[in-house]
């Protein structure tokens, strides 16, 4: 299952509200942030704005700010409000279901599984959660909360062989 950009962009939206919530923030600090179109946001910002999630102040010294708590604001709810399809195969919508094997397939029950263990995992975590610790002048770069440099973390491949030595013939 894969996302849509209006979902990412939505969530990337709250977080950034979220995480300054001592001010307004404005569209273009967001699309200069995280290198997003301002028509692209606006779209996302007046659609939060019309759930109730998000205040927008037009005009000079306007922005917008996070109207709920990010407590109440469960991700899950985000990505309902904002996806358009959760159907991840055929049979999931009756009415355009040809598939012949639907009588006896037990393929949908798992998918069906799937998906509500996905919403269990989203709808356990809240804007809140999402947001704790991040610093309120996030960046691009590799800092912690306490705002200390991180090391970069690299990982050489490894391989579940052991190395065992060469057999002479």
């Amino acid at each position: 299952m894969r996302l849509s950009e209006y979902t990412d962009y939505t969530l990337r939206v709250l977080m950034y509200c979220a995480a300054h919530r001592d001010r307004l923030v404005t569209i273009g600090e967001l699309a200069e942030q995280h290198g997003l179109s301002k028509n692209h946001l606006m779209k996302v910002v007046n659609d939060l704005a019309r759930q109730g999630l998000l205040e927008t102040t037009r005009g000079r010294g306007g922005g917008l700010r996070l109207l709920a708590e990010p407590e109440s604001i469960r991700i899950g709810d985000v990505v309902r409000a904002t996806e358009t399809d959760f159907r991840l195969v055929e049979c999931f919508d009756a009415a355009t279901n040809a598939c012949t094997l639907s009588p006896t397939c037990r393929l949908k029950h798992l998918f069906d599984e799937a998906l509500a263990g996905y919403f269990r995992a989203l709808d356990g975590a809240t804007l809140a959660d999402m947001t704790q610790g991040l610093p309120a002048t996030a960046s691009k770069s590799n800092r912690s909360p306490a705002g200390r440099t991180l090391p970069a973390v690299v990982a050489a491949p490894t391989s579940r062989r052991s190395a065992r030595p060469a057999r002479s013939a």
